[in-house]
């Protein structure tokens, strides 16, 4: 679905908790900045120069939007932490141009940017500094400039091919790279065993009943059934559902169909008979409100996660779940991006064991 970056807070928080993402930016873009503190900087004026606007445009935006571009780096320096950048910016460009270094066309431009200010900078009580990402942060908020334009459209362009190299062009089954993936996957097929015999031996013989009781579970936890999860996905009539589901919700599914099963039996136990599928619906709803102080935090969370990782992942909005999404954690992009996420087949190889004795339990 296509993303106005101008107005969704929402989007310009998961590009810039995208890490991956910003990296490649940085490297495609170009606009090289000074390194201080282990971030690169930029001030009002280089920032203004850059999207060719008049500073008072830039002073505009942040005054609307300040709080968003502080957490994403912007500040202001003065006293003794503005002295401290002045002396390191001097020296910086006093030692890279004796040495010959601004031959380096990265190097050159950085000291091009702060030759044309040093006057300013040595007058100034008060500087306005960006960090690379604030820096991306205001480009996705100006409106009137035809360079914030262009890279609002570049950046938008670079996510997309992030997400393709890592992941090969697939994000159905991104969940899978997770390393929590494969044990809850295991987890959840073990109860849905004890799920399932519950079922035959508590519930009277109806062939809807797995398909009915899997979707009040569903429905319970994520507000849809299986059909309705299969048609946001995309999910062909082969591909299972609970392979593109994140531990988290897998985790809750097994809760669920463990409670369950033992609610049917003592339920089982207090009539001395099987049930029809019609009363267990019943029983269902009573299971529901019994356990719901319990399970209202998980089930919180598992929505939340799972509506706002869809949407930044895969593209895919569960319109009953709309008001649970959330912004995107570096932590989660780290966790199904990052150096410890590997494809299925690459994880089950090399946990071969670990993955036996989970199963075997």
């Amino acid at each position: 679905m296509a993303k106005d970056l101008t107005n969704s807070s929402l989007d310009r928080k998961n590009i810039l908790n995208n890490n991956f993402a910003i990296r490649e930016v940085y490297e495609q873009v170009g606009f090289y900045g000074f390194k201080h503190e282990g971030k690169f900087r930029f001030t009002k004026q280089q920032v203004a120069d850059y999207f060719e606007v008049d500073i008072r445009t830039i002073e505009r935006i942040i005054e609307s939007n300040k709080e968003e571009l502080v957490q994403s780096g912007y500040e202001v320096y003065f006293g003794s932490k503005l002295k401290d950048f002045k002396e390191k910016v001097i020296d910086f460009v006093r030692v890279t141009k004796k040495n010959g270094d601004v031959t380096d066309i990265h190097v050159g431009n950085i000291v091009q940017l702060f030759e044309n200010e040093l006057d300013s900078l040595a007058k100034t009580p008060q500087l306005s500094v960006f960090t690379y990402k604030a820096f991306l942060n205001l480009g996705m908020l100006l409106t009137g400039s035809k360079k914030a334009q262009k890279l609002r459209s570049a950046i938008l362009d670079i996510v997309i091919d992030v997400l393709n190299k890592k992941l090969g062009g697939n994000t159905k089954f991104i969940n899978q790279r997770e390393e929590e993936f494969v044990p809850s996957a295991i987890r959840e097929y073990n109860y849905r065993q004890e799920f399932t015999n519950a079922l035959d031996y508590y519930i009277a013989e109806n062939k809807f009943k797995y398909s009915q009781l899997t979707d009040k579970i569903y429905k319970s936890i994520f507000k849809e059934n299986a059909k309705e999860y299969r048609q946001i996905l995309k999910l062909d009539a082969k591909e299972s559902v609970r392979s593109t589901m994140y531990s988290e919700v897998l985790d809750l599914i097994a809760g669920y169909e463990n409670g369950f099963a033992s609610f049917l039996k003592n339920e089982f136990d207090k009539l001395k008979r099987k049930l029809s599928l019609s009363e267990a619906h019943i029983l269902f709803s009573t299971y529901e409100i019994i356990t719901e102080p319990t399970l209202v935090p998980l089930r919180e969370k598992a929505r939340s996660l799972m509506a706002s990782r869809d949407l930044a992942f895969r593209d895919a909005l569960h319109e009953k779940l709309k008001n649970y999404v959330n912004e995107v954690s570096s932590k989660d992009y780290e966790k199904f991006l990052g150096e410890r996420s590997m494809d299925l087949e690459k994880r089950l190889e090399d946990n071969k064991e670990v993955f036996i004795r989970l199963k075997d339990r």
